[in-house]
């Protein structure tokens, strides 16, 4: 099978974040043993959820690892041309949900493989799977922890999320949490007698909007856009009638934290409000919603020097939006972003990918595996 096959069939696939995956993760696991490689489908702690690892060459020594996600973000079928989850050619486009973010890269790691497991590698190169990282990379981390027990200390991980086959070497942390009040209900003409979890809610929010203004005078980065760490709340909800007073709100935000800041210290200021309002009756629960540390690799890494050569690509310095780089930096595996497509594509109707970016992709990967031979 070429890329764009692949591809078909992985878009097939109705992967979206938070749902089963085993159809995904067994087509390619059974692909895998077609071309005589091993792939160990890794259960998470959900128990419906997997990650996939799987080793072309010596385990024995280290080598490189292709990180990729296999989940997708939803697609609504009536915004899109044609079914999401169904591929679709137009000229050099191909359309369907997770073709950019990144089933493409996914495809096009597959395709290399044959040639990978023919070229007698010296230095293994690994395919690292992982699911929900459209949730805040929830899946990875279980996948990095078996790493010592799969394959020897890696030399780095090429995380393939879209970057037009550019090298990026920084983005942004992120740490994401809810905040649920419970307080009393009542009839609304007896405000007295209930506690409105609303209106409690409401020193929580003003709470984010100060933390965020605060953050936009610094300090700075001007390697990100916006150049400084973020705060934002997402979500609320609360209430069920105009007449009642509501015992319930919730509220969901996210920080996203330049290089050096912990994106989950900057949760804390909201948390200590939080916890504030136990004192005047309310029940408080906070829950971590998902977290990853900032990616920061240093221009001197040998990994950079080894991918920009492959690319002919000089390297950007960073992106704002979060991939699972963070993660294997901070486990001590050199990581950089590098893969096909474009991130302005990701997470809107009619997402496309370029048939000419699969095969910029696939022969970076067989290069790489060239590499992996001397």
């Amino acid at each position: 099978m070429n890329a764009t096959e692949i591809l078909e069939k992985l878009v097939s696939f109705d992967s979206v974040v938070g749902t089963p995956n085993g159809a995904i993760a067994s087509w390619i696991s059974d692909y895998l043993a077609d071309h005589g490689v091993t792939a160990h489908v890794l259960a998470g702690p959900e128990g419906d959820r997997s990650n996939l690892f799987a080793t072309i060459g010596p385990d024995d020594l280290p080598g490189y690892i292709l990180s990729g996600h296999m989940d997708v973000v939803p697609a609504e079928a009536g915004e899109w041309t044609t079914h999401p989850f169904s591929l679709r050619r137009d000229g050099d486009k191909l359309f369907g949900r997770g073709t950019t973010d990144m089933k493409g890269y996914l495809a096009a790691a597959l395709a290399a493989v044959p040639q990978l497991a023919r070229a007698g590698l010296r230095r293994p190169v690994h395919l690292a799977f992982s699911y929900d990282e459209e949730a805040g990379c929830r899946g990875v981390p279980h996948l990095i922890a078996r790493l010592p027990a799969l394959c020897a200390p890696p030399l780095g991980a090429i995380i393939g999320e879209p970057s037009n086959m550019r090298p990026v070497l920084a983005h942004k942390g992120k740490a994401a949490a809810r905040v649920t009040i419970r307080g009393r209900a009542g009839h609304s003409s007896r405000p007295d007698l209930g506690l409105n979890a609303i209106h409690a809610m409401a020193g929580i929010l003003n709470a984010v909007i100060d933390q965020a203004a605060s953050m936009a005078r610094g300090p700075f980065d001007a390697a990100f856009e916006p150049p400084y760490s973020s705060l934002q709340a997402g979500v609320i909800a609360g209430g069920k009638a105009i007449n009642i007073v509501p015992d319930l709100c919730t509220l969901e935000m996210e920080a996203r934290a330049i290089s050096g800041v912990d994106p989950r210290d900057l949760l804390g200021p909201i948390r200590k409000v939080a916890e504030g309002l136990r004192g005047q009756g309310f029940a408080i629960e906070w829950e971590e919603m998902s977290a990853y540390p900032a990616l920061a690799l240093s221009t001197q890494s040998p990994l950079v020097h080894l991918v920009e050569s492959l690319t002919g690509e000089t390297p950007l310095g960073a992106v704002s939006y979060g991939t699972e780089a963070g993660l294997y930096q901070a486990a001590g595996i050199d990581a950089l972003i590098c893969g096909p497509g474009d991130i302005g594509r990701a997470h809107k109707p009619d997402e496309f990918i370029l048939e000419s970016e699969l095969a910029a992709c696939q022969r970076f990967i067989e290069a790489l595996g060239q590499r992996c031979t001397a």
